[in-house]
């Protein structure tokens, strides 16, 4: 099974305590050209706005710069959140990206606004704005296909084929599904929830001229080390960010492992980061590569999208190192 998957990433350039926003920016940019010298097949980049601990805030600028540092691994959005855009400004911008790097170009679309209320106003966005997503998607794609009511021609987007993903976060399967369109279902702590997400999206996929087919992509969390001790590591500094963002409501920079753990916490905040903790997929290669082969049987995935955050670039880098490993890709060395 695992031969037969894409394996791919999505970073969100998180920041890290002692680094500044710019560095998270070119810490992804340094990522990306590793990854495609590993040989995975895609690398995304996300949106967030007005988050301490996210660099990540104009997903089509910094895929630009990714694209621009790379020469076969495609690029997109994980994604961008539609909600918070005009379709026609996404089409355009997604169509100067494949205008410029043809053939690359991923269009991974959300349906979340902002994350607190004082960005949504800033966004000029209310909640329930995402209620039309399904409606904001059709119209998005149809400046592709030049069937906008208006008149209007989005250029230079009519007329290519820009690959859309629908990031499935609430009705996200049913939308996707309805559309015709591959979906990115995570993540992999809720792995019931996940399989029945799937098959709701495979049982009522309707083809269109986007996807003959479903096409599943599955997220989350992987870490690879020497030791499950090595691995576990990895996983606390955005354990605790999201402990830290949910009892405190600020999501932080990344603090280095060893300080987290010599953190107190309240017995709120300590459950959060315990929870966050369990569920991933997180060990030595041999351990990595049973569970992967569990999860693909259980979910007959097309792809992985690895979603991992950590303080330590270089433990991240080798992580991705040992996976690619595992899923015999490319550029990876001898199992």
């Amino acid at each position: 099974m695992i031969a037969a998957t894409r394996f791919s990433v999505l970073d969100r350039s998180r920041t890290r305590e002692g680094h500044d926003g710019p560095e998270a920016l070119r810490d992804t940019v340094r990522l990306a050209q590793e990854l495609e010298r590993l040989g995975y097949h895609r690398i995304w980049v996300s949106e967030h706005h007005g988050v301490p601990g996210v660099a990540g805030s104009a997903p089509t600028v910094l895929a630009a710069a990714v694209a621009a540092a790379t020469r076969t691994i495609r690029v997109g959005t994980g994604g961008v959140m539609l909600p918070n855009h005009q379709p026609l400004v996404v089409a355009e911008q997604f169509g100067v990206l494949e205008s410029l790097f043809p053939g690359r170009v991923d269009m991974g679309l959300g349906r979340s606004v902002g994350f607190t209320d004082g960005v949504r106003r800033a966004l000029g966005r209310d909640k329930d704005v995402a209620e039309d997503f399904a409606g904001q998607l059709d119209e998005l794609l149809g400046w592709f296909r030049g069937t906008s009511p208006t008149g209007v021609h989005a250029r230079p987007a009519e007329g290519l084929t820009v690959p859309p993903f629908v990031l499935a976060m609430g009705e996200g399967a049913t939308i996707a599904a309805r559309a015709g369109l591959p979906m990115v279902i995570g993540d992999l702590r809720g792995r019931e929830k996940m399989r029945r997400g799937i098959d709701h999206y495979r049982a009522t996929f309707q083809p269109s001229a986007w996807a003959s087919e479903p096409y599943v992509v599955i997220s989350g969390t992987i870490a690879v080390a020497d030791s499950p001790e090595e691995a576990r590591r990895l996983l606390l500094p955005e354990a605790w960010s999201m402990a830290h963002s949910r009892t405190r409501g600020t999501f932080p920079p990344l603090p280095p492992a060893e300080r987290v753990e010599t953190l107190r916490m309240s017995d709120k905040e300590r459950g959060f980061y315990e929870s966050g903790l369990r569920g991933h997929i997180a060990g030595t290669e041999e351990q990595v590569a049973h569970e992967l082969e569990t999860v693909l049987k259980e979910t007959d995935a097309d792809e992985v999208l690895v979603t991992t955050s950590t303080y330590d670039r270089d433990a991240l880098l080798d992580s991705y190192e040992r996976l690619a490993r595992i899923a015999g890709l490319d550029g990876a060395g001898p199992t």
